[in-house]
């Protein structure tokens, strides 16, 4: 098991649109055969699928495997709790994460917006 301050040496989330299963692996610190497992486990999770079956994983969906080793990993939680107590908070963090992703939308559209109008800024 790890340890319970471990999560917050994982390394921070690039602004990028979808992440390789290798990447969410290393992001996250789980290992890919643990994610294809818990595709099954939690409806929640499901990275887009393209050509050849590959999965592409969105931020929120690496929000999502982080939080769900934090409860198995840290909080001792089964798979079955994990995904009762995902259940039960899905909605307000869904939301939450709606939110997040539009403010970090709106920033990086800003910036965007900046550096092709660099004399717009007054």
């Amino acid at each position: 098991m790890l340890e319970a301050s471990h999560n917050n040496e994982l390394p921070p989330i690039p602004s990028k649109r979808y992440f390789t299963i290798g990447e969410v692996s290393e992001l996250c610190d789980v290992k890919p055969h643990v994610l294809r497992y818990w595709e099954q486990e939690f409806p929640t999770l499901k990275p887009v699928k393209r050509a050849g079956n590959r999965r592409y994983y969105q931020r929120q969906d690496v929000i999502l495997v982080r939080e769900i080793r934090a409860l198995l990993y840290q909080d001792g939680y089964t798979i079955g709790g994990a995904r009762q107590k995902l259940e039960d908070n899905g909605e307000s963090q869904a939301v939450a994460m709606d939110k997040a992703l539009i403010k970090n939308m709106i920033r990086e559209l800003k910036e965007l917006e900046d550096m092709l109008n660099p004399d717009a800024n007054f």
